[in-house]
């Protein structure tokens, strides 16, 4: 089943920088973890060597399928759209590379009122990651009071195939006790 990464404006995170990430992240064993946007499964893999437990979003269901494939019953795939996504009612977590055309509505839908968010990292667009991470980020009135953000570590444009036009970066979220 072959999925065209131009076609759907995707960027697959290579296997040594979504270790990275996760590796970055340092979730507990058992922690529930969103991937967002999970493609072929880059972040899904090391998520689940972690000893989290994943729920893969994936969009597009060729890649959905892949995904199922690959991990079997030991993630949840789930296909939605970033913009559209449930989450969890109980605490969780996000590593994520999801594409960057749903930055602003998956941060919003993250930070709202009630989220149940403990942690995030989320590869973003370098530029995206900065107004974010921003004192005057949007919305940022209302979530500063329970979420601190910050950048995280910078990640090539060939850490990506297709390689983006833009560098990215990963932005850091993390609830305030």
């Amino acid at each position: 089943m072959a999925v065209s990464p131009a076609r759907w404006g995707w960027h697959q995170l290579d296997p040594r920088w979504a270790q990275r990430v996760v590796a970055d992240a340092a979730l507990a064993r058992g922690a529930l973890v969103l991937d967002v946007g999970a493609g072929l499964g880059a972040l899904t893999g090391p998520l689940v060597d972690a000893g989290a437990r994943v729920i893969a979003i994936e969009a597009h269901p060729a890649r959905g399928a892949l995904l199922r494939q690959r991990f079997g019953s030991s993630v949840v795939v789930v296909r939605a759209d970033a913009r559209d996504l449930r989450l969890p009612n109980r605490p969780y977590s996000v590593v994520a590379n999801p594409p960057f055309g749903v930055t602003s509505a998956l941060l919003r839908r993250l930070l709202q009122p009630g989220s149940r968010l403990v942690s995030a990292r989320i590869v973003l667009q370098q530029q995206a990651a900065a107004r974010w991470a921003a004192p005057a980020a949007p919305g940022a009135a209302r979530w500063s009071r329970s979420f601190r953000v910050r950048l995280g570590m910078p990640i090539p444009r060939n850490a990506f195939t297709p390689r983006p036009h833009v560098p990215a970066r990963v932005l850091v979220i993390q609830r305030i006790p």
